[in-house]
């Protein structure tokens, strides 16, 4: 695993925008990955969200960017200790991406696919309702490869290895399943306020 190291202490008066142990991390964003950084390019890119869905649906990386754009703005928590915040993203909602897909009434949990064969689970409770977004820019500017660019998937509730870099699938299920970190030990959904880290918090 490569660990780029950020900053470390508290900036006077965020200490109740920090979720049980963690810290503020400052002006770095440290870089985790288990995998090697791919280099894709955004013209060969495609987002598709299917499984339990209507219409099974794609977009290319212009199709994408013609769709209504969203922002978000605010904190960002990893589990490994780390909270960042003041944050800005830009992209869109995942809302938008499924009324195009149209969940099916059985569908209640996602797996979210990277190009890398990496996966992360969610209940799609918590990514519905302007909770979670596909974002490719950051703090205005493209979203750096090492941080997931061209696109991943920000799901700023929940700690950070639940926002997938280089996001290109997300697949409805009716029953929960593990992805890659769930299956090696870490919580399945991962509330960083109530501190769901690992199997078993």
């Amino acid at each position: 695993m490569a660990v780029t190291r950020g900053f470390l202490g508290k900036r006077r008066g965020q200490e109740h925008r920090l979720p049980p142990g963690q810290y503020d991390v400052g002006g770095g964003w440290p870089v985790l990955t288990a995998e090697a950084t791919p280099r894709l390019d955004p013209q060969r890119w495609t987002m598709t969200v299917d499984g339990l869905v209507s219409s099974p649906t794609t977009w290319t990386w212009d199709q994408l960017h013609e769709l209504p754009p969203s922002s978000y703005v605010g904190d960002i928590h990893c589990v490994t200790t780390w909270s960042k915040f003041d944050v800005t993203f830009r992209g869109v909602s995942v809302d938008l991406l499924l009324e195009a897909a149209g969940p099916q009434p059985e569908a209640a949990y996602v797996m979210a696919h990277s190009t890398t064969g990496y996966t992360t689970n969610l209940p799609l409770a918590d990514v519905t309702d302007g909770k979670a977004w596909v974002v490719w820019e950051y703090g205005g500017k493209p979203l750096p490869r090492e941080h997931g660019g061209p696109v991943r998937l920000l799901v700023p509730h929940l700690y950070f290895w639940k926002s997938a870099k280089w996001v290109t699938r997300l697949e409805l299920m009716a029953h929960d399943r593990r992805g890659f970190w769930e299956q090696n030990g870490y919580h399945d959904r991962g509330d960083p306020w109530a501190e769901q880290r690992y199997q078993g918090d």
